[in-house]
């Protein structure tokens, strides 16, 4: 049987981009004047800094320590001053008209911010502005699907389709896996996955856990040692029920399809990493159409039940036993909906923590209340705890945990009110800020939305980044920004 790309322009425009000469970083006329602080910032703001939640501005926090292959777990601390000043402005140059370049995940340590533009990966100095990457990867084709866990020591992966000619059998097939290093841009290692012909971008879910990296697509899945990329267990016999994808990050959860007369029913399975051994199972009730995982550790299942849109949350024990079904209702949108790079264990406007999942409702539209909200649900019990609120104007949206706190970004109005990265408080209900700043007007549609974009918040810095790139219609020849990065004022 033939398979082709998948019914998308994602081939043949990141294709493109791996013959395109190496790029001059440029910024954009009039960007940086675009990203201040607004004036606000040296009046009420400050002090409601200063007063925080009852947590001293100069405390530290800190992660436990953890080994090189843990999935990185890391607690931010407050910064010196909420005032955000622009550190990274990069922009994609000869971008060819009418065409989209994807630019799928973004990855940050304390000195560099990855990228992922076609069928490169670019390493971009985090810490102060450069007009060039540090580092350039070039891949062997587009990249398919990313995973937001990151080793503690700062490794990732990408699975990679590599190019092939124009009619081959294996045209658009997702069958190559790389490993990398964020702060040098070293390729550790990269494997050809085993029997991936039916591989594609729409279905092909990377995860990784402590020491192991694991690639499902439907029909078949893998999993190999990060120390040297050795194969450890793979599972590609066709059957009635195959791996859809994985949740990894402290531990591995594959979420399993299987076909009965036609309606698919669902099963959560915990694997030993390092074996792929089954050490307990969940199965999901029938009558549900989609499933996703959006965490492992503690394990909660987002499922669609008679419907394509997310309609509930299911929380499990440590043993795969059914704790709590929570019940969302029409107002909440968990954004598990992504068409490509990763479906699985991606819901954008779900944040899981230790005792409690938060979920950002849609957008409201009355006048002068919050343009929406976040509410938390216990784990244990599926009862509703705290609810932040946004603003008039300002939707609110949770990031990820921070320790116990969490972190959301709640979006800027019309550069009235600036935008901000804020800390909320799960036990007391309080916010509190962490960064204020301004985007540029021309790109804030492009940059604040999760649905499109990645917002990453790793060592004091919030970085800004569309998942696809595409030039102005009216200026194609003009560049377009990649990546925008906020630090606080030194």
């Amino acid at each position: 049987m033939t398979y082709g790309p998948p019914p998308s322009p994602f081939t043949q425009s990141a294709l493109s981009a791996d013959s395109a000469r190496k790029k001059r970083r440029t910024k954009l006329l009039g960007a940086v004047g675009a990203v201040v602080v607004a004036v606000l910032c040296a009046g009420g703001w400050l002090l409601w800094y200063a007063g925080d939640d009852g947590t001293p501005a100069h405390e530290r926090p800190s992660a436990a320590r953890q080994a090189p292959d843990d999935i990185r777990e890391t607690v931010e601390k407050l910064p010196g001053t909420p005032e955000g000043e622009l550190v990274v402005d990069y922009a994609e140059e000869g971008l060819k008209k009418d065409k989209t370049v994807y630019a799928p995940g973004t990855w940050a340590t304390d000195k560099i911010l990855a990228k992922a533009v076609g069928s490169r990966l670019l390493g971009i100095n985090a810490r102060t502005y450069e007009e060039e990457p540090k580092w350039t990867l070039k891949l062997d084709g587009p990249v398919c699907a990313t995973t937001r866990h990151v080793t503690a020591d700062g490794r990732t992966a990408v699975v990679v389709q590599p190019a092939r000619p124009k009619g081959s059998d294996l045209e658009g097939v997702c069958d190559e896996l790389v490993f990398f290093d964020i702060d040098t841009g070293k390729k550790l290692w990269q494997k050809k996955l085993p029997e991936a012909d039916t591989a594609l971008v729409t279905n092909t879910n990377l995860t990784m856990t402590g020491g192991t990296v694991a690639v499902a697509w439907d029909a078949g899945s893998v999993a190999y040692g990060m120390s040297d990329g050795k194969q450890l267990w793979k599972s590609t016999s066709r059957s009635r029920c195959e791996d859809t994808g994985f949740a990894g990050g402290r531990t591995l959860l594959a979420l399993v399809k299987c076909d009965r007369q036609g309606e698919p029913t669902f099963k959560v399975e915990k694997l030993d990493p390092r074996t792929g051994k089954v050490r307990w199972t969940y199965q999901v009730s029938s009558g549900i159409q989609r499933a996703f995982l959006p965490s492992s550790d503690p394990p909660v299942l987002a499922v669609a039940a008679g419907d394509d849109s997310v309609t509930d949350l299911i929380s499990l024990d440590a043993r795969g036993r059914h704790r709590a079904t929570i019940t969302l209702g029409d107002k909440f949108d968990p954004s598990c909906d992504r068409s490509y790079f990763g479906v699985v264990e991606n819901c954008d406007a779900i944040v899981v923590g230790r005792e409690q999942v938060f979920v950002a409702s849609e957008e409201q539209f009355e006048n002068g209340q919050p343009a929406n909200w976040i509410t938390g649900w216990d784990l244990a019990t599926g009862k509703t705890t705290k609810k932040f609120d946004g603003r008039p104007l300002q939707k609110i949206h949770p990031l990820r945990m921070s320790g116990d706190k969490l972190l959301a970004y709640r979006e800027s109005s019309d550069n009235i009110g600036p935008a901000a990265v804020v800390r909320l408080d799960p036990r007391t209900g309080k916010e509190s800020p962490y960064l204020f700043f301004n985007l540029p007007s021309d790109d804030v549609a492009r940059l604040e939305d999760p649905s499109t974009a990645d917002i990453v918040v790793e060592q004091g810095k919030v970085f800004f980044s569309p998942r696809e790139l595409r030039p102005d219609p009216k200026f194609p020849k003009y560049p377009v920004r990649a990546v925008l990065g906020i630090d606080s004022v030194t």
